[in-house]
Formats: C-alpha cells, structure tokens, sequence
C-alpha cells in the first residue's frame, strides 16, 4: 500500500460515517494484539484547549528526555500530524505500512470500524512499535464512547474544559456534557480538572471522580499572572514559578500552559518527574499552529482555529489585547452544525467587515448564510464561493485600510489558506 492509498482508504472508511460505541475498536484492536494495553497514557477530553494541552505536555515530557507519543484530532495540514512521536508526525511510508496492517484485520470484521475507530487503532500501533515511554492522548469527542476511551488505567485523566459543542451527540447543556467526558476516568486514576471549581460542570466532574475514588486536582487555581503578551512571546508567573516563557500567542495560552504545570506533579507521582531546566525549555519549545498563529506581518494576518462560542469568547479577548481599539478585517467560514449565529454576535463588534466563505468541508455552512448573520448584527458582509477568493477580497481590504486580518471559524480552513502565505501569495508578507 502506498501513502496516497493509504489516505484512499481511510477517506472512504471516512464516507461511512461515525458510530458512536467501542464493540467495533475493541475487536479491531484485539486483531492487531491489543498494542493499547502496553503503553501508558495521559487522557485529555473537554471542550477547548484539548489540542494545546497536549502538544505543551508533550514538548515538556520530550525536553525532559522521554520518547512521548502524541495523538490529537482534526490536523491542519498533513494528515500525519495527528499521530506523532514527540512533535515529529509518523513517516508516509510508516503510516501507509501500517494502514495496510490495520485494514486486513479490519476487513475481517462482521461489523467495520469507523474512520476514528480504525485511525485509534493505528496510533496504538505505531506508538508500540516506537517503543513510546507515555503516550498524550487526545479524546476525539465526549469521551465514555470515544474510540480512545478502550485503554484501561491511564496515569492521567484530564478534562481541560466543559462548554457547548457537539450538543446533538453529547448533550444540550453543560452537565450532560460533563457527564459524556467523566467517561474517561478510571478507579482511583487521578483527575485534572479543568472547570472552574463552583460551576455546574465542575460539579458533575467532582461527582463522577468520587465514584471512582479518583483524586481530584483543579487546574489553574495556584494564581496565573500574565507579565508580557506580545505576537512572538507571552511571560507569566505561576504558582512559586516566575517568568516563564512560550512562544505560543493568545491569552488562552499561558492557561493551558498553566494546567500543564498542574499535571506535572501527578505524572511525577507516577514516574515521570520533570525538572525545572527541562520544564522551561519544553515550555518555550511548545508548537501548535493554527491558534493564534501570525501568517504574515504587514498587514498582520491572525489565523485561529476556534469554532464555539466559548472558543471565539476567549479568541475576541486576544484581539482586543493585541490589537486595542483596532477593528480588523474578518474572513471566517464555519461549520453548519455550530451554534454560528452566536459566534457572529461575538465577533461582530470587533469586525470592521466581513469576508465569508465555505470550509473544504461536506458539513460546511452556506457563506451567505454566515454574511447575513453579520449583516444581521450591523457588520458589512459579502460571502465568496471559496477560501481563496474570500481572502484575496479580505486581504486586499486591510492592506487598503491599514487593518490587521484575522481568520477564524474553522480548523478545516488552515490546509487551504496556510499554504498561499508560504508561497508568497495573496499580498501577505511574512
């Protein structure tokens, strides 16, 4: 099987759908010698800052000289970012090798796995053969029916947040929500809470951890002082610790970054002490596009991948700091499955006009739909019929304003978009 096969066959296992249950990724794991339960895991659900948790950890683990597997969902480029040794993502040839393994046991099965189910699978495959210390483990949605939710005793279970997304598979409100992600906890398997203690969400996940008699650790709560926040670099104290740095841009970073620092000490319980040199170095060396990321500089172009209201909240509080008293030009294309109407309203403020356009997605919501949503809140808007010319139209407008352009709505735009900036394209400078 080649690498272009390969993604062949997982697009079309993809175009069957998903199918909540773990009968199927039991069995198909069971075929391949259950690879899962020779590894040792961190397992990471919630709602947002899933994905930043998981690559800060995995940069502090990887500096402090563990071999860390790292499994997270969508990508935004390569489809190979989504499993991946350290920040390395596996190797075509290895990942098209490996496919070709796991889709023989799968097309024994009565009942197929599903296009998660079979890429869980192969993630476990890889990390065995790579020999990984610790995998991070990166819930792909809820987490007590999730593909991932199959390993038995994780050394970690994280929930980095509770808000409304996916409300038609997991639940219309926060608790039922909460519910869906204590899926993950394992007896006496210490949690890490990312919900503000006090909060309804927060009070399902202390109940269901007493269930199990797992210690509860409430993320953030040691006292989080950001000291400088600029485009290339945020400084903040945490706890006793002081001027710590990331590269990372966002307001919201420094508070993954925090509950980071919050799992360490459990993990060290566990085997995994990290020191101070090597937290530091992790810390800065942390990668993770498509948050926040400046794609170029004049104008200054802001591509970030939330979708979700809470998402796009903390996402506006990051354009007022670093743009204040700025309305930038806004390109945005959503799914249409996501509560839109309430991201529009967020945005709509800070938005000096507005570019929309389709994700290269099939559950992609009509662009003229997303402008008349702007429209709808005061905010000039037109809707173009793909990525490409949407930005050209928008880039063109904050070069002629002088206004910084942000990007935002979706993951799935990164792999369209991303490239035009790497090649020069579309007026942006890097």
């Amino acid at each position: 099987m080649t690498y272009e096969e390969a993604l062949s066959y997982i697009g079309r296992i993809g175009s069957l759908g998903s199918r909540p249950g773990l009968s199927r990724i039991r069995e198909l794991c069971r075929l391949l010698g259950d690879p899962q339960d020779s590894l040792r895991f961190v397992h990471v659900g919630g709602t947002n800052g899933k994905g930043s948790f998981c690559a800060i950890l995995t940069s502090v683990l990887t500096a402090a000289g563990y071999r860390v597997g790292r499994y997270t969902s969508p990508y935004v480029r390569r489809f190979n970012e989504r499993i991946a040794l350290g920040d390395r993502p596996i190797g075509d040839k290895t990942l098209a090798r490996l496919t070709g393994r796991v889709k023989r046991a799968a097309e024994s099965m009565a009942d197929p796995p599903t296009e998660f189910e079979l890429i869980t699978a192969l993630g476990f495959c890889y990390f065995k053969e790579k020999k990984c210390d610790l995998v991070v483990l990166e819930v792909g949605l809820g987490g007590r029916l999730d593909a991932t939710n199959i390993i038995k005793t994780p050394l970690l279970s994280v929930v980095t947040g509770i808000s409304l997304d996916h409300t038609a598979i997991l639940g219309d409100t926060e608790e039922k929500i909460a519910r869906e992600k204590a899926g993950i906890f394992r007896e006496g398997v210490p949690v890490l809470c990312g919900c503000e203690r006090g909060t309804p969400a927060a009070a399902v996940i202390a109940r269901e951890a007493a269930k199990k008699r797992c210690p509860l650790v409430y993320a953030r709560e040691k006292g989080l002082t950001v000291r400088r926040a600029v485009l290339g670099e945020t400084v903040f104290d945490y706890g006793d610790r002081r001027d710590l740095s990331i590269r990372l841009a966002s307001l919201y970073q420094p508070k993954n970054a925090a509950a980071v620092l919050d799992a360490l000490p459990l993990l060290a319980e566990r085997g995994f002490p990290v020191g101070e040199e090597a937290l530091r170095r992790g810390l800065r060396s942390a990668r993770w596009p498509a948050r926040f990321e400046r794609l170029a500089a004049r104008p200054p172009v802001i591509f970030d991948g939330s979708h979700n209201p809470e998402g796009i909240g903390v996402l506006c509080e990051s354009v007022r700091h670093y743009f204040p008293g700025v309305r930038p030009v806004l390109c945005t294309g959503v799914m249409r499955d996501k509560d839109y109407g309430a991201m529009a309203r967020l945005l709509a403020p800070l938005a000096r006009e507005v570019f929309t356009f389709p994700p290269q997605n099939p559950r992609a919501l009509d662009p003229a739909l997303l402008a008349a949503e702007y429209e709808k809140n005061g905010v000039p808007a037109r809707a173009f019929p793909s990525g490409t010319e949407a930005l050209s139209a928008a880039l063109a407008a904050a070069k002629e304003k002088k206004l910084p352009l942000l990007i935002c709505g979706s993951l799935y735009s990164y792999a369209e978009l991303r490239p035009l900036f790497d090649r020069g394209r579309g007026e942006g400078k890097r």
